[in-house]
């Protein structure tokens, strides 16, 4: 028999992270120093692009979007893991965990839509370079942004409104390092088989129509590179392409596996494991893969520099000016 239910819970209990304790302090700075790499990362990467001009392009405007994607995705559960990792809490209130879950899912599903659109960019950056000023219009790129806003907060909003009239069970611990839906929807005493539904359809189509859309936009990549092959563009594309590839299929796959397959994977330390690199990990390695790697950002970023120390050493000049001593002209 199911414990009794409790439909109004006021608060969760989060699963710790499987450390042994003597390592706990070890992973604590490792976790730490990995946020803050992704939020340095990914603020720097923002910071270039809005003030280097020449970085003002379709391709640069999509990155952007996807680095505040990924810095809102990692404050949303790895400050909360890392709090409860240093204080031993491991509660989180019932609408904190509401609010955990809908920005969880909305980032998630923002991210996908993100890496779809710059799939589709550089498909047609690559196959059809003479319209690419005419295709990635101004007015489009917005329009591609802003249905990925729409529909990720639709869909993000859908699944958070069916779960809150949902009933829980008396045992309130919540076996993950964040509030997650399958998660929630395992401990409730509701019929919850529409939120399946909808998890294994609409959320699978969220998940797999951009799928689809990056692997073909990469096929079309390399099946246009090979009718002309040159060890130049095969190295452009592979430097290109391959590493994107790396990430899509690091992110899609922990993400495929914690939502769909995780009944056959049989541990919950697998699924965490797995959640932590699709929600610390991957963010983290964005700003390296898709612009620090790139030439026009490491120009943008050594006149950053340089401007930096310049304006350093003025500053420095008015410091000490002012704190010399006022000479009297009698």
């Amino acid at each position: 028999m199911r414990p009794e239910n409790q439909s109004n819970m006021p608060e969760f209990l989060l699963l710790e992270i499987p450390i042994p304790p003597e390592q706990q302090g070890l992973f604590f700075n490792l976790f730490l120093g990995m946020y803050l790499t992704t939020m340095l990362g990914n603020l720097l990467i923002i910071l270039l692009i809005r003030l280097d001009y020449r970085l003002h392009t379709p391709m640069y405007f999509f990155l952007s979007h996807l680095a505040f994607s990924d810095i809102s995705l990692s404050s949303v559960m790895v400050p909360k893991m890392l709090m409860n990792m240093q204080t031993q809490q491991q509660s989180i209130p019932y609408v904190g965990c509401i609010c955990q879950l809908y920005f969880f899912i909305d980032f998630g599903c923002l991210d996908n839509f993100l890496l779809a659109v710059m799939a589709y960019d550089r498909y047609v950056a690559i196959c059809q370079p003479l319209h690419y000023t005419t295709v990635m219009r101004q007015d489009l790129c917005f329009s591609l942004v802003a249905g990925s806003w729409f529909f990720s907060c639709a869909h993000a909003l859908l699944h958070t409104l069916l779960l809150v009239p949902a009933s829980f069970c008396a045992d309130n611990t919540i076996l993950h390092f964040f509030c997650e839906l399958t998660v929630l929807l395992k401990m409730s005493c509701s019929d919850i088989s529409l939120n399946e539904l909808l998890i294994f359809t609409e959320g699978a189509m969220v998940v797999v129509l951009p799928l689809i859309s990056i692997l073909g936009s990469y096929i079309h990549i390399g099946t246009t590179i090979l009718r002309v092959p040159s060890m130049k563009r095969l190295f452009k594309a592979f430097s290109t392409c391959g590493c994107l590839l790396f990430v899509v299929s690091l992110y899609y796959g922990t993400l495929v596996g914690v939502y769909f397959f995780s009944s056959s994977w049989g541990s919950n330390g697998k699924n965490i494991i797995a959640s932590v690199m699709y929600t610390v990990v991957t963010p983290m390695l964005n700003p390296f893969i898709y612009s620090l790697r790139n030439r026009d950002i490491k120009q943008a970023l050594e006149i950053f520099v340089n401007r930096a120390n310049f304006f350093k050493q003025q500053l420095l000049i008015l410091i000490i000016a002012a704190m010399s001593p006022v000479r009297c002209i009698c």
